[in-house]
């Protein structure tokens, strides 16, 4: 008798070992790492332009240095308030890497929005995309938990008394929202360009904010429908969603981009530079 209960809990214990093993392979990717996938899509690949040569210097941007909690440092780019303010707004690059047209980005921000400091993130540790194909191979390579621990590390940077705001393009506008989940209480605004949106209710309802999102119908990754699902996803979470469309591609308020759209670009920053400074005062 006690060896067929000891063969049944041996059973037991395969079968739900078994199980959970199933679930842990079936188990959904993140919506970080959905995107990172895209990179071996060709057809994602060859639809980011190779951008044109673009050039910035600074007089009042400086790069910095930070500890991460994985007992590693991080860069970034840092344009301080003139007058002390608690007010941040983390800036987070596109798949090509903290290059000079986000640091150019992160210039324009900081003197609009005024009464904020700026700091644009580099989830590359260093590196920049010359081609498609690096690019893709930069983004895919990002680990999520460096990734969470440069974003963590940004965090402490600003603060416990800081007022988090962010903002992304294309890989940056997901993990704009996912480093909005990750400030917590301490978060004040969140603007996604075309990025990759949240998909579990759960972390959407864990959000202290609303969102903006600037999206392009012609997007054929972060397409129409997976907006809509967004949309749907933030109101049954009971958060609110800016939401702004417009007929342009993937990329489109990148000036360095071929596909660069400025009746787009002009209405989209407008609509964030109205939401930004209603959240920055």
């Amino acid at each position: 008798m006690k060896k067929l209960i000891l063969l049944a809990l041996l059973c037991l214990g395969f079968t739900l070992g078994y199980g959970q093993s199933k679930m842990a392979c079936c188990a959904k990717p993140s919506a970080t790492k959905q995107f990172a996938m895209l990179a071996s899509n060709k057809a994602f690949v060859m639809s980011h332009k190779l951008p044109r040569k673009f050039h910035f210097q600074s007089s009042i941007g400086q790069n910095v240095t930070y500890k991460t909690p994985d007992g590693k440092e991080a860069t970034g780019y840092l344009l301080k308030a003139k007058k002390a303010t608690n007010n941040y707004l983390l800036v987070i690059h596109e798949w090509w890497g903290l290059n000079d047209w986000v640091k150019k980005e992160a210039e324009k921000l900081y003197t609009d929005v005024d009464n904020v400091n700026v700091l644009a993130l580099d989830l590359y540790d260093g590196k920049i995309a010359a081609t498609r194909q690096e690019a893709g191979q930069f983004m895919q390579a990002v680990k999520e938990d460096r990734a969470q621990a440069i974003i963590k590390g940004a965090i402490a940077y600003a603060g416990p008394k800081a007022h988090i705001a962010t903002i992304g393009w294309c890989f940056g506008g997901g993990w704009s929202l996912q480093t909005a989940l990750m400030a917590g209480k301490q978060t004040v605004a969140c603007v996604m360009y075309y990025g990759m949106p949240e998909k579990d209710l759960t972390r959407l309802k864990t959000l202290n904010s609303d969102v903006l999102g600037n999206f392009a119908n012609k997007d054929a990754f972060i397409n129409p429908k997976i907006v809509a699902q967004f949309a749907a996803d933030m109101k049954s979470a009971g958060k609110k969603l800016e939401l702004h469309q417009y007929n342009a591609d993937h990329g489109f308020a990148n000036p360095s981009n071929p596909i660069y759209d400025t009746q787009a670009t002009k209405e989209a920053y407008a609509f964030t530079l109205t939401y930004l400074k209603a959240r920055l005062r």
